[in-house]
């Protein structure tokens, strides 16, 4: 069964949209009753705390605790901020049952709007109906953390585990869920995740060195490239990959050759307009991914430009999409159904006591997939 939920993750109101609320509300347990007792986190005292013991510092009931963890919303905010801050100075962390779980995996997403985010929620499905769980959707509107509510809707739902794609979390939230015992992992990360995150990610260096090489080896020497965000991770990686190429080969790397990009279409688009306009313009260009190669095909028709007579183009990601353009599209293959599979099945091994995953950080291999959109430069 699929769940698809959408929304503004941090407004007022619940993100689940209203058909599946109810759904959702049917597949949450009943409240688990709260018994574990854990060691305080470092700089307290060497005492353990039960819930009731919590309570009493924090000047509440233990009911009011336990509405906390659950991610009921009957708590007063400034209470829940002070029972939360107990939570993490003891290092309380919930004991894991399989019983108080729902049946769901959630998945969140920076951007849904793209075929890239098809792949990767196949992936995660294609795990998650294997071992009879449903996929609740969401995305944080562009930004690279949800929002102030979601952890709380997290907690509310006590999910099997939670995957963030193009994401993170802010220490908070890593602190509720973890208290939680939801365990999560971050697929393709923006940034560092830090070394106890577990992540699924590629080898995104190793991708834009072997697009810019393949250029190299047909003859280009003046070769562009339009990047994405320069707060991702993979796009500096990328972009890496693509000056090495250049510098192991002596080519000079020329920043006027390089455009800022988002990963958009409309990005490779008008990036691709300026970098084609230039008097000494680039006979091949790696666009980092195949949505902004596909604006610069859009480009380069605009110009009169064929390819890859007039001009090579390289994308990246290997999208469907990618084989049924014209001329199809060389791209380096990001394995993103692999990734969304690995990813789902480490939140799952990370939510099992009596099996610890044999690796947290995980790299798959790109590869380059060579078609109809490079060719040797123009005599």
């Amino acid at each position: 069964m699929y769940v698809e939920c959408s929304g503004n993750l941090g407004g007022s109101g619940g993100f689940v949209k209203r058909s599946c609320r109810d759904t959702i509300a049917a597949m949450t347990p009943p409240e688990p009753v709260e018994t574990r007792t854990t060691a305080p986190a470092a700089g307290r005292s060497a005492q353990t705390a039960t819930l009731a013991e919590i309570a009493r510092e924090a000047g509440v009931s233990a009911p009011t605790v336990s509405k906390v963890l659950n991610g009921r919303a009957d708590v007063a905010p400034a209470t829940r901020s002070r029972v939360e801050e107990l939570l993490r100075a003891y290092g309380y962390r919930r004991r894991r049952a399989e019983a108080s779980r729902s049946p769901l995996i959630d998945l969140v997403f920076h951007e849904l709007e793209s075929a890239w985010a098809m792949e990767v929620i196949r992936g995660v499905e294609n795990v998650a109906r294997d071992a009879g769980l449903s996929v609740v959707l969401s995305e944080s509107a562009g930004r690279l953390t949800p929002g102030r509510t979601w952890a709380d809707q997290v907690a509310a739902r006590r999910p099997h585990g939670v995957i963030l794609v193009l994401s993170g979390l802010d220490e908070s939230q890593r602190a509720l869920l973890t208290s939680r015992s939801i365990p999560f992992v971050v697929m393709d990360p923006a940034g560092d995740p830090g070394v106890d995150v577990p992540s699924i990610g590629a080898t995104n260096w190793q991708g834009g060195l072997a697009a810019t090489r393949h250029l190299i080896e047909l003859g280009h020497t003046r070769i562009g490239a339009i990047t994405g965000p320069s707060r991702m991770m993979c796009s500096r990686a990328r972009v890496d990959g693509y000056r090495a190429a250049l510098e192991t080969a002596g080519l000079p790397v020329d920043p006027a050759l390089i455009a800022t990009g988002d990963f958009h279409h409309e990005a490779g688009y008008r990036q691709g307009l300026e970098l084609l306009r230039r008097p000494d313009r680039p006979t091949a260009v790696f666009a980092l991914n195949d949505l902004q190669a596909l604006g610069l095909y859009e480009a380069a028709r605009e110009l009169g430009l064929r390819i890859p007579e007039d001009l090579s183009v390289v994308g990246f990601d290997d999208l469907p999409v990618a084989r049924w353009v014209g001329p199809p599209l060389t791209s380096v293959r990001q394995p993103l159904t692999e990734m969304a599979e690995a990813a789902a099945r480490l939140v799952l091994d990370l939510g099992r006591e009596d099996q610890a995953p044999v690796a947290t950080r995980v790299e798959l291999a790109t590869s380059l997939v060579v078609r109809s959109s490079t060719a040797p430069p123009p005599a």
